[in-house]
């Protein structure tokens, strides 16, 4: 299946759990940053301390209780860490232990039994390393008893606890860095001591050797949006790692299919020390092929103060030389991500930052880093790729700020990035060398993310309405493009003229000779969407080519997969099945549609991220459906069939859990789980959802599909008029659609989708519609059809909008009415009109049921 749909996104996922799950420690010392700090050196305790010989201990009976966490040591021999600054950090365990974990619901119960096997977690281990931020070992002392031996003890297991402390440094270090020196204390020692214990930080990670499900992770972090997490890093077949998370969710059971309908933590940041980026300015030196150079400064304002130590992504190749604060160097860690992560999948490492003092709230902070690398990637004569190695600035997830981008960069070269383009000198020289290209981007407004593009670009422009739409494309393809294959024309066996086959070899594709047409399916879709949702959110947008299958859109800039830029012929050539060239003709469509659902309008969470994908999908193909009402059918059926398509162990893609698990459907046993989930399943909800409202609306006769005033849109228009610039929810989504909701559609009398979130959203079946047992009663001139509708492979309580049809005369099918089937069996009773002979269910495949 193709990727060219597949947006990827800086994701800001349970950024505590991250930190230990996610980074491998490791110091950069550079220019600035002075080595053997008070962070440096208590980072490099923390990530190298060993076992204490005078702490071994027998052990019997004792546990660890963290809200659903529950640990159990029941016979066996432990050895505590040495001190960092007083405190005991960590702990190996050898002998015979348990876990017990009960996911709280339906959908972390699902995700755990498909890579464990079991809906509970419930597991014996061997061996056990704990790392913690609190008193674990004064929980323990009760049941702690003096041995003998307990050098050997060190020595079987000392190396080993020493080699696992690396992975909990960074996190620990947040804990204990309000411990380091403050900066113009006349007495550090006296002020640490003073300080009062944050008892809402606590921290527990228990790697386990378990006797059945062998070596896995378990996390307890409360500065986390979903405290609890499970998971371990795993190979999956096609040679990839991948750290598939298990479980995870609030120790407040605040997130559940049925009862609760928000994250525990809205803004799905850590719960102390809110930090928000309001202004960035960066100015890059690029250097083609592969070197930028760069200064990015950052103003921030503290929301909730607290913390010594701010996070930020940046990409692996980029090496940080130096961090200021107010003009004055502070401690930096640069710490590289563990392979098979999100963070390692985007490219990125972790940066930590360390504060002279604690944050206060209401205080407003400027940071600047000056950094170089190869970030950029060459995939062709002139073609670049931008976006190929990480996070080319500084940041601390999505969220929306001002954006000032000053570029310098050689003659030749043609330089596009989101924002306005301000005008500048054409040309900065210096002594010594060429001169330089300058150009500054500025953000109309607050922006989620920002980017750039370089090329040796033709550019052509074409208008939507009072938007100009440029499009930036190169006369060549990457290297690594494939070519369509040399077609042999044999001559006509009664031909005399020609007696040799003829060879035809096809050209490389152009871009440059494809982009109006690009740029002018971009433009259509602007107006097609702007007169729905509302005014195009920027002043312009540029389209520019990138190398690869897939696309990556930013707030008024696209990079567009090269493979946007093919004909009919060229597809046709490549021998492209259908289906795939109607995606590929709406991937303009597709990136366009993020400039309203995914940059003016963002995700909450990661549970959240599937509506951006799956309405920016569904915008696409509603232009398509009004175009080709065929290859609509074509491209959602075969969402449906890649659903349910069996892998060689007999599992489909649909088991890889709901479209609220975001990033963590792409795992070892599902590598392509987030694609067929994110975009298939995603698309189909919303068909769902806008079918079901437009059925049910009053006076729906005679209004055509499409139309600016069906339910649909308007919910589409009410969201972006509440939440621009803003993140929502899933459940503030639903709340959008619910608005009106029609009768036929009120589960139980009640003015709510709750039925749609919990059976289809957080649910993963493809149901199949059955009728039984219709009989027609004639009531004056027409009739009254009764009869029961029948679930099958489905859950018992799965609530679907079921819409029901007659047939009159000849073949016509008229809508009698929707029907909300609750279980496995639903009785209904609808009016027929007259001449009605025949029921059928959904003949015009508008619910995801099971292929036919």
């Amino acid at each position: 299946m193709t990727k060219v749909l597949l947006k990827l996104r800086g994701l800001c996922v349970a950024a505590a759990i991250c930190l230990a799950v996610c980074i491998l420690p490791g110091v950069r010392a550079v220019a600035e940053n002075p080595p053997e700090g008070p962070a440096e050196s208590l980072y490099l305790q923390l990530g190298q301390v060993g076992l204490d010989p005078a702490r071994v201990y027998q052990v019997r009976g004792a546990s660890l209780e963290r809200s659903a966490v529950h640990i159990t040591l029941e016979d066996g021999t432990i050895g505590f860490t040495q001190d960092i600054v007083g405190r005991i950090t960590g702990a190996f365990f050898e002998g015979d232990g348990e876990v017990l974990l009960t996911p709280p619901n339906e959908v972390e119960r699902r995700s755990m039994s498909l890579f464990t096997g079991m809906a509970i977690l419930e597991e014996h281990f061997a061996t056990a390393y704990f790392r913690f931020n609190d008193d674990v070992a004064g929980e323990l002392r009760p049941d702690l008893r003096a041995m003998e031996n307990k050098q050997e003890f060190v020595q079987r297991w000392g190396a080993t606890a020493r080699n696992l402390a690396n992975g909990d440094a960074t996190r620990l270090l947040m804990s204990f860095s309000r411990m380091l020196p403050v900066k113009g204390s006349t007495n550090s020692a006296e002020q640490r001591e003073a300080l009062p214990e944050n008892a809402a930080d606590r921290f527990l990670h228990a790697r386990l050797q378990g006797t059945k499900l062998g070596i896995f992770d378990v996390y307890f972090d409360s500065g986390a949006a979903e405290q609890i997490q499970v998971g371990r890093a795993q190979s999956a077949e096609n040679g990839g790692l991948y750290y598939d998370v298990w479980t995870s969710f609030s120790t407040s059971d605040a997130w559940t299919s049925k009862a609760s309908r928000e994250p525990a933590s809205k803004d799905g940041k850590t719960r102390e020390g809110r930090i928000e980026v309001r202004r960035y300015r960066i100015t890059t030196e690029v250097q083609p092929p592969k070197q930028i150079h760069a200064r990015a400064r950052m103003q921030l304002e503290v929301l909730e103060g607290g913390p010594r130590m701010l996070l930020f992504e940046l990409s692996r190749f980029l090496q940080v030389e130096s961090v200021k604060l107010d003009g004055q160097p502070v401690e930096f860690i640069h710490n590289p991500a563990v392979e098979g992560t999100q963070l390692s999948r985007r490219g990125n490492d972790l940066l930590a930052v360390i504060l002279p003092q604690p944050a206060r709230s209401g205080q407003k902070i400027e940071l600047e880093f000056v950094y170089g690398g190869e970030v950029l990637a060459e995939a062709g004569s002139g073609l670049l790729y931008v976006g190929a190695r990480g996070t080319w600035y500084p940041n601390r997830g999505m969220a929306m700020a001002d954006f000032d981008l000053e570029f310098h960069y050689p003659p030749g070269w043609t330089l596009v990035a989101t924002g306005t383009p301000m005008a500048t000198s054409a040309v900065e020289t210096s002594a010594g060398s060429d001169g330089l290209l300058t150009s500054r981007w500025v953000s109309e407004r607050p922006i989620p993310l920002a980017g750039f593009n370089l090329g040796k670009y033709k550019v052509a422009t074409v208008q939507a309405g009072n938007v100009p739409v440029e499009t930036y494309a190169t006369s060549g393809v990457e290297r690594d493009f494939p070519s369509p294959r040399i077609q042999v024309i044999e001559p006509a066996p009664n031909d005399p003229a020609y007696r040799r086959p003829q060879l035809v070899v096809p050209s490389r594709p152009s871009p440059a000779r494809n982009e109006v047409t690009v740029g002018e399916a971009a433009a259509r879709a602007i107006q097609y969407y702007a007169g729905r949702f509302g005014p195009y959110p920027y002043s312009h947008l540029a389209l520019t080519q990138m190398p690869g299958r897939d696309s990556q859109g930013w707030p008024g800039l696209v990079f567009l997969s090269s493979y946007a830029f093919l004909n009919q012929e060229q597809r046709e050539q490549l021998h492209y099945e259908p289906y795939r060239i109607l995606l590929q003709e709406a991937i303009p469509a597709h990136e366009t549609a993020h400039q309203w659902w995914g940059d003016l309008v963002t995700w909450n969470s990661y549970r959240d991220q599937w509506f951006s994908e799956g309405l920016a999908s569904y915008c696409a193909l509603m232009m398509l459906q009004e175009k080709d009402p065929s290859g609509f059918r074509l491209v959602m059926e075969k969402y449906r069939l890649d659903l349910v398509a069996k892998n060689k162990d007999g599992m489909s893609p649909m088991e890889a859990g709901p479209v609220t698990l975001g990033v963590r459907l792409l795992s070892s046993r599902f590598p392509e789980g987030y694609e067929e989930i994110l975009y298939g399943r995603s698309t189909w909800l919303f068909h769902m959802l806008r079918t079901m409202l437009k059925d049910t609306q009053e006076g729906r006769k005679g209004q055509s599909t499409g139309s600016t005033d069906e339910p649909f849109i308007r919910a589409l228009r009410r969201l972006r008029e509440r939440y621009q610039g803003r993140s929502v929810s899933t459940t503030e989504l639903l709340d959008i659609f619910a608005e009106d909701l029609p009768p036929a559609l009120r589960y139980e009398g009640k003015s709510s989708l709750d039925w749609f979130l919990n059976g289809w959203i957080n649910g993963t079946s493809l149901p199949k519609l059955e009728l039984r047992g219709v009989k027609f009663t004639p009531k004056g001139a027409a009739s009254v059809v009764s009869g029961t509708i029948l679930q099958k492979n489905a859950p018992q309580d799965l609530v679907t909008s079921v819409p029901v049809y007659a047939v009159i005369a000849g073949k016509q099918q008229v809508l009698l009415g929707r029907v909300l089937a609750d279980g496995e069996e639903t009785s209904f009773r609808l009016s027929a009109p007259a001449g009605a002979h025949k029921i059928v269910l959904d003949p015009n495949g508008t619910v995801l049921t099971s292929p036919k």
